[in-house]
């Protein structure tokens, strides 16, 4: 129950953030990069989340992009679709904003050493998937074999274009990329991302699937992960987009007695299958 969890006062409490950069991904989405006074202090796990205040406007969740063995920044991946994010947008280098977090569970990295990750990212969920996959990268003895698959509505919608291509370039990964609707420039694959499944081979038993993108993906990401026969409890799937006060008190993100911003945003498919309207 939410009332036996202790919540420490100082998450209540922004703290400020300086823009050191900011880079306009694509005409939506701007990746802006924080200094916190003291960044040292700041200690985060892949698929934590914040909450980004703009004073006398509102705060937002946000997932945190940036790798968590960087210290001297904080990322974040914006996409402008309200007040608090068109606010966002505006910022440029020497503004200042509120921070509170990092909150949240992250991604079961040390459950996950030792296997095969297949990444599934659609759209903006190669954002908060990008800390992880910086940290298995960083980390990457670790891990056995790590295959990335994104998908974009097109060219002009991807994210972290020279990241991906730099991803790409390795030996130690495999990355398949795909846009839904390509242009007259693209030559690369074409469709939707669940066409890069099938031809996967995969070793079900020792693989994980980390699955972040638009709810209408997770339906048929998931019949083709159980084809796969990927066990329910090592398919992870993030539920952040229903977030808002970051703390469990507004009940915004409740789905049935479970607060998606304690208990998640980061969830196994054997939880959430259990848990009605949740995907």
């Amino acid at each position: 129950m939410i009332e036996n969890r202790e919540i420490n006062s100082s998450v209540y409490l922004p703290e400020i953030a300086e823009v050191v950069s900011t880079q306009q991904l694509t005409d939506m989405e701007k990746y802006i990069e924080l200094k916190l006074k003291e960044p040292e202090n700041f200690n985060f796990n892949p698929g934590q989340f914040i909450q980004i205040s703009i004073f006398g406007i509102g705060e937002a969740p946000i997932s945190i992009s940036s790798s968590p063995f960087d210290k001297t920044r904080i990322g974040i991946c914006v996409r402008k679709a309200g007040d608090v994010t068109s606010a966002i947008h505006k910022l440029e280098k020497g503004s200042y904003l509120g921070i509170r977090g990092p909150l949240g569970n992250g991604f079961p990295v040390e459950k996950m050493k030792g296997k095969d990750l297949l990444f599934v990212a659609g759209g903006l969920g190669l954002a908060p998937l990008r800390s992880l996959i910086n940290y298995v990268l960083e980390r990457r003895d670790d891990f056995a074999d790590i295959t990335i698959l994104y998908g974009a509505k097109g060219p002009a919608e991807m994210l972290f274009i020279e990241e991906l291509e730099l991803w790409r370039s390795r030996e130690d990964i495999n990355i398949e990329i795909t846009v839904d609707k390509p242009d007259d420039d693209w030559s690369g694959k074409s469709g939707v991302i669940t066409r890069l499944i099938p031809p996967l081979k995969i070793e079900p038993s020792n693989t994980y699937a980390l699955v972040v993108g638009p709810p209408v993906m997770y339906k048929y990401v998931l019949l083709e992960l159980q084809a796969k026969q990927i066990p329910e409890d090592r398919i992870i799937m993030s539920l952040e987009r229903r977030m808002k006060c970051g703390i469990g008190k507004c009940g915004h993100c409740q789905i049935n007695g479970v607060y998606v911003c304690i208990e998640g945003p980061e969830f196994s498919y054997h939880t959430l299958k259990f848990l009605s309207e949740a995907i």
